[in-house]
């Protein structure tokens, strides 16, 4: 029997607060990215450690804000706790491999399609873990080709958003980029959720449950908080803002004095012909 689903059983408040957490785990992870560019090489791996938790926690937060509208009508859904919480970690992970890459290469050649891509299968395999994690009187199929189109939308995403952080620009321009970043996962999941069909293993009648929204709200309280507490680190940052660093790296001057490679010898060329005048000045005793 084919199961009855209904992606939005909230309209469009799910998919609209889905795509604000992708927007703003997407703006805090290309700050922290941009922002690892511009310290030294110590502060670096802090950074991007942030920037990938920021990133991962995002998009895993948007998926399971964009499931509680998820209902199938002829049966409850439960989660698997430990399943849910392993993609969350999944995403973390290869988010970080994606971004510790570009940040250490460059967002450029291999190493920005190489980053994208495994971000990209991040992205995909925690959407796919998270669906694993569901519990429910059925069985879960995937159209294999709208499966392959989201996984190439994640990859693309990611590449754009990693690109995106590497040039170290102003902050509109990684706020715009987050809101595009914020549209491709959340396209990603959509057309994922496309591909899903339920077929259910009996004709019982419809059950109650708790909702999927009781269900998920207490599993999105941490990765929330974390979200707004690296907002925090991120927005008292002096550098965040504008994007660039406000003056050399100390590292790349140790010891020497601000003013001491700053001389103006503009002037100094004139003290030759004073030597000149030195030797014509030779010829007076012989006027004696």
């Amino acid at each position: 029997m084919q199961g009855t689903i209904d992606g939005f059983s909230y309209g469009l408040v799910t998919p609209l607060v889905a795509y604000l957490m992708a927007c703003l785990g997407g703006a805090l992870g290309l700050r922290c990215t941009t922002r690892s560019m511009l310290v030294s090489h110590s502060w670096r791996p802090g950074w991007l450690a942030l920037g990938s938790a920021a990133i991962g926690s995002g998009i895993w937060t948007m998926h399971f804000v964009a499931m509680m509208g998820f209902t199938v009508a002829e049966t409850p859904i439960h989660y698997d706790k430990p399943m849910t919480f392993a993609s969350l970690a999944v995403a973390i992970v290869m988010v970080g491999i994606g971004i510790f890459i570009v940040g250490y290469r460059g967002a450029s050649g291999t190493a920005l399609f190489t980053g994208g891509t495994i971000t990209g299968l991040g992205i995909a395999s925690m959407h796919y873990l998270g669906m694993a994690g569901m519990q429910l009187n059925g069985r879960l199929e995937y159209n294999t080709f709208t499966v392959s189109a989201s996984v190439v939308i994640a990859m693309v995403a990611a590449t754009a958003a990693l690109w995106a952080a590497g040039q170290v620009r102003g902050f509109l321009w990684s706020v715009g980029a987050s809101l595009v970043m914020g549209l491709a996962v959340s396209g990603m999941h959509y057309t994922g959720m496309a591909a899903l069909s339920v077929h259910l293993h009996g004709t019982e009648a419809p059950s109650s449950g708790d909702s999927p929204a009781s269900l998920l709200a207490p599993m999105l309280v941490g990765p929330l908080a974390f979200l707004l507490l690296a907002g925090a680190v991120v927005l008292f940052d002096p550098k965040m803002v504008m994007g660039k660093p406000t003056g050399a790296p100390v590292e790349h001057k140790p010891g020497v004095p601000a003013h001491a490679t700053v001389p103006h010898p503009t002037r100094r060329p004139p003290l030759r012909p004073r030597q000149a005048k030195g030797h014509r000045g030779s010829r007076a005793p012989q006027n004696h």
